[in-house]
């Protein structure tokens, strides 16, 4: 049976496992403490197996419980309602994080907070273990009579000398399991000190973000004799079609993809982490974006909703550079409230990447502006079906405050400066002296 060790701060949550049989602890992780947690303590929960949790209670140096130990214990009795059936014991600690730090230390490998984390976690699981003994009955020591005991004495004189008879043998056993439990827990902690990190650009769409998965090195700078495989295909699309329980996705439309939902950032992880936990990161983060920086109620006041706000800023993303994305948010939504398409050629590009990668069939841009695709913004009015990239924060931003211009038109010119027009016939102009080469690529 699988145990969690839980180590409980107010950013982070170290995460450890073990198996009751070995019972040798083993850090396998550390979870953002930013309301994502619930889900992500749900994964291990699901990873492992277990609702059984060992969770740390702080104490002090006399051994009184402190503030941070009505912390913990408001993290319980909350994992309880998360997690129904969750079972939790408490293992006193103090000093937990400075120990872990130290064996960290002493690796001589560079590591991060989390890591210190984890440790503390595998820390506190592994006291826990190694506190479970079978309890000494309540009536042993209790006085007996002197004939009694006179019997009592022979039989366990003969039951001891049957328990040294087979001891011989038993011991031989048991210190071979022993050395087979500790070398299966050297290789799982090596396989878990393995980490890797992975990154999801700016603009960078799931095509991009699934390639990528699969050409991740899992295994890092560990010396590990067994190597983690790759990921797989059948892994990265199950992961992707994968529910999430964030509080953003419940606006999308049922059946929208994760496209645009992926905060673009670097995360490292451990080299055993599922591709589910590390998609989970990404939404994470996205989540937390969205909430610290008011996003939905900044779109709400656009007349758009989280989803199409959202969309909009991966449109955003693919046409302008940080610097303009502000003003290319102002032309779309002014487009989009006077009825008029947005126009944009990236959406169509998109369109053809889901439908046509090769370009075998849209082979020249005439046909392929016309393209029958409710991301194609130059056929179709309004907000594309979804989005066509992750968007990072400044066009997330861009959408929710853009510039107090009033443009209609803009384009890149062939020297990669951004052009504004208010009317067509200056747009036209503006291609006719900008844009003789960029304009004309193929999309």
């Amino acid at each position: 049976m699988k145990v969690l060790g839980l180590d409980v701060g107010e950013k982070r949550i170290g995460v450890a496992q073990a198996d009751s049989a070995t019972r040798i602890a083993v850090p396998v992780g550390y979870i953002i403490a930013d309301g994502t947690e619930w889900e992500e303590i749900r994964r291990f929960s699901t990873r492992f197996n277990t609702k059984l949790f060992v969770v740390g209670l702080p104490r002090s140096n006399d051994g009184n419980e402190t503030a941070q130990s009505q912390y913990v214990r408001n993290f319980v009795a909350r994992l309880a309602k998360e997690l129904p059936g969750a079972q939790v014991k408490f293992q006193d600690e103090s000093l937990t994080s400075v120990v872990a730090e130290e064996r960290l230390r002493s690796r001589r490998k560079a590591y991060e907070k989390g890591e210190i984390d984890a440790e503390a976690a595998s820390i506190i699981l592994q006291d826990f273990l190694d506190g479970c003994t079978t309890k000494i009955p309540e009536d042993y020591g209790k006085k007996k009579s002197k004939l009694g005991l006179k019997i009592f004495s022979g039989v366990m004189i003969l039951v001891i000398l049957g328990l040294l008879a087979t001891g011989a043998v038993l011991f031989i056993k048991d210190k071979r399991a022993k050395e087979r439990a500790e070398e299966y827990a050297r290789k799982e902690a090596e396989m878990v000190a393995a980490t890797f990190k992975f990154t999801i650009k700016p603009g960078e769409t799931i095509m991009d973000i699934k390639k990528n998965l699969l050409a991740v090195d899992r295994n890092g700078a560990s010396t590990a004799e067994e190597k983690l495989p790759n990921y797989t295909s059948e892994e990265v699309e199950e992961a992707f079609s994968a529910n999430y329980d964030f509080e953003m996705l419940k606006s999308r439309p049922e059946g929208a993809s994760l496209e645009g939902y992926l905060y673009p950032e670097t995360i490292e992880f451990y080299g055993n982490s599922t591709v589910e936990e590390v998609l989970g990161r990404f939404l994470g983060e996205m989540q937390k974006a969205i909430s610290e920086n008011g996003l939905e109620a900044k779109y709400a006041e656009r007349g758009l909703t989280l989803h199409q706000g959202i969309i909009l800023a991966s449109v955003v993303q693919k046409e302008a550079n940080p610097a303009d994305q502000a003003t290319v948010a102002q032309v779309f939504l002014s487009r989009i409230a006077y009825g008029m398409a947005l126009g944009s050629d990236v959406t169509v590009t998109y369109a053809l990447d889901l439908a046509d990668p090769g370009r075998t069939t849209y082979n020249n841009n005439y046909d392929a502006l016309r393209i029958d695709s409710c991301y194609n913004t130059r056929l179709y009015a309004g907000i594309p079906c979804g989005a066509i990239s992750n968007p990072g924060l400044t066009a997330l931003q861009a959408v929710a405050e853009p510039t107090e211009t009033d443009y209609l038109y803009f384009l890149t010119g062939d020297d990669g400066l951004m052009y504004y027009s208010h009317t067509e016939a200056e747009h036209n102009q503006n291609i006719y002296t900008h844009c003789q080469e960029l304009c004309n690529v193929l999309l």
